[in-house]
């Protein structure tokens, strides 16, 4: 018997569909770096999640009677995280590679400990701080030409590194919410909330809407769409699948996001590319949760 905990297979219908998310995620950062090229973050994360936000409520409009002060507040706190998450990685893409950017996101997986320590206080276990420690070697690794010289930080890292934060903290709103509040309500208001935030903050970023382009409409309709599939399933998921469990099945975006920018023509130093895989081993070292007393009973095991 090992002596830590490996997580259990096969998985369950919403670890499956947390699975999907993650993929679907990964295709995301070549696709908004492509917009970025065409229009302003803020008008884009607007446009996108508005956007979804209507497809919802012409689904779900029907519930929407129904709706409480809670699901409200609910729905305005995870639109809140929303809005400054993707408004920061949006924003940090149109500096940054997308392969970068997917793994440099990555941080928010062993930031959610941290958070709940904070918040919640719940003390973070012994094996996160090592995929804490892990997950920052990386980072400087990634953005660093020389990691002797420490970390070093353009615009567009600092603001996808920013955005990590904030994804962290949607984790756990959602954890908070899940299975206390009607999912097709608190799913409506916080994709539009992410949106009109976006619209409202495109002066104090100093943007403007942006020429007509097939690009930037085709990409952000794609991603609106996408989105209410993503949100649906991660209030639904999220219901059965703790937060910590759901952060080490989304330590795999950055994976798919590395691949599908590499498929595209982007590259990464080798270096960089160390960075990476240690920013995601970080990810899982800190979900893993050793059995100490079992370590002499596994290493006094015959070897074949």
């Amino acid at each position: 018997m090992l002596p830590f905990k490996i997580p259990r297979l096969p998985l369950s219908l919403q670890e499956t569909a947390l699975v999907g998310v993650t993929m679907l995620w990964g295709t995301t950062f070549l696709i908004v770096h492509t917009a970025m090229q065409y229009t302003g973050p803020m008008f884009f994360v607007g446009f996108r999640f508005t956007t979804a936000g209507l497809l919802c409520l012409l689904v779900f409009h029907r519930a929407m009677r129904g709706m409480t002060w809670q699901e409200a507040r609910a729905g305005a706190a995870i639109g809140l995280s929303i809005f400054l998450g993707y408004g920061l990685q949006t924003h940090g893409l149109q500096s940054v590679s997308a392969s970068q950017s997917a793994f440099i996101t990555a941080l928010y997986v062993p930031t959610v400990p941290l958070l709940q320590w904070l918040v919640l206080r719940s003390a973070p276990h012994p094996m996160s701080w090592l995929g804490i420690a892990l997950a920052f070697t990386g980072l400087v690794m990634l953005t660093s030409p020389q990691p002797q010289a420490g970390l070093s930080l353009g615009a567009g890292e600092l603001a996808s590194l920013l955005g990590a934060f904030v994804f962290a903290a949607e984790i756990i709103l959602i954890g908070k919410y899940a299975g206390k509040v009607n999912l097709q309500r608190v799913t409506v208001v916080q994709l539009l909330v992410g949106g009109l935030l976006s619209f409202a903050a495109m002066p104090v970023a100093g943007e403007s809407v942006p020429e007509f382009s097939w690009v930037w409409l085709a990409c952000a309709l794609g991603l609106g769409t996408a989105s209410v599939l993503i949100q649906l399933t991660m209030n639904w998921a999220q219901k059965a699948v703790s937060p910590t469990r759901a952060t080490l099945i989304y330590a795999g975006e950055p994976i798919w996001g590395g691949l599908i920018g590499r498929l595209a023509g982007g590259r990464l130093p080798a270096l960089a590319l160390l960075g990476a895989g240690l920013i995601v081993l970080g990810a899982v070292v800190s979900e893993l949760r050793p059995r100490f007393r079992l370590w002499a009973r596994w290493l006094a095991l015959p070897r074949q």
